[in-house]
């Protein structure tokens, strides 16, 4: 993975393991009634990710099949594999940090089976239109594929 020279913001953990930070996503949503109010948590999470290095938005860092510019970098530590990531646009900014905190900081094993199928389970994919539900999804599947790499 590039880019050792730059100091990236590598998303660092907050829950034990991918499920639990997953159960805890459930839990935060469901604090909500609806989906606005879901959407305004979400982009308020965008909010916290550390900055993202200007020098990876570009086609190298571009994530496939999204509608908005999403760029993604891995680094590999100890074994696990930490994620620095941004988007052009506020609420999949907020998308790019919901799916670091589960996937960033584990090893490639235990991202390997966490099936991307949780965003369905939690509501998102049906809640977000087709084009940025089909983006998520290829952000789990660009995370995925790192840790396969």
């Amino acid at each position: 993975m590039s880019g050792a020279a730059i100091m990236a913001p590598w998303v660092q953990n907050v829950d034990d393991t991918a499920s639990e930070a997953i159960e805890a996503i459930r839990e935060e949503l469901a604090l909500f009634d609806d989906w606005m109010d879901r959407y305004e948590y979400i982009i308020e999470m965008g909010r916290n990710l550390p900055a993202f290095p200007s020098a990876w938005q570009n086609d190298a860092h571009r994530v496939p099949g999204c509608q908005s510019q999403v760029w993604l970098e891995a680094h590999e530590e100890n074994g696990k594999l930490f994620f620095a990531g941004a988007s052009d646009a506020a609420i999949v900014n907020g998308l790019v940090a919901l799916l670091l905190r589960v996937y960033s900081g584990r090893d490639r094993a235990e991202i390997e089976a966490t099936d991307p199928g949780f965003l369905h389970d939690l509501g998102l994919v049906k809640a977000l239109s087709t084009n940025r539900g089909n983006g998520v999804e290829a952000m789990a599947q660009a995370i995925r594929s790192r840790a396969r790499a």
